[in-house]
């Protein structure tokens, strides 16, 4: 919860995720605040939404990670880009690949901020913090496996 008691999504992992989130001593245990995300996820599994409308915790991660995040979350339902485009949105071209591939690695939100649209420039899976065969669900559930935008 904020400041002024409204919830705010600040993670979303999944089991084994390299970085998720641990529950940590003193946490409020409160599903019935995670009640609309659930429901949001719910829809987006079953293929009956294509995008997330929940609210986001703010000042999380530096200002290039939200930049690079800012850049995830433009990709339309459906689609991919490479590692490079994303870097050039975000004016980071060139060595600054590597960089990106860093901070999309390091997104808190997964699912809900879609990292896992993004593959390599040959079209290839690479890397996903929860996991090469989670991240082919999500695009086999997008129909998006292997398809780069335009």
């Amino acid at each position: 919860m904020d400041g002024g008691g409204s919830v705010r999504l600040v993670s979303l992992s999944v089991p084994e995720q390299k970085g998720g989130a641990v529950v940590r001593d003193g946490w409020l245990h409160a599903p019935e605040a995670f009640t609309e995300v659930a429901g949001q996820l719910e829809a987006y599994f079953a293929g009956r939404s294509t995008r997330f409308d929940v609210p986001l915790a703010e000042g999380v991660g530096t200002e290039f990670q939200r930049r690079v995040w800012a850049a995830l979350e433009s990709i339309p339902y459906g689609s991919t880009v490479s590692y490079g485009e994303v870097a050039a949105r975000v004016g980071a071209s060139g060595a600054g690949v590597r960089a990106v591939g860093t901070a999309i690695g390091r997104n808190p939100l997964l699912v809900v901020r879609p990292c896992h649209r993004v593959i390599g420039a040959d079209g290839a899976l690479r890397g996903y913090a929860g996991g090469l065969e989670r991240k082919k669900l999500l695009l086999g559930i997008e129909g998006g496996a292997g398809r780069a935008e335009a």
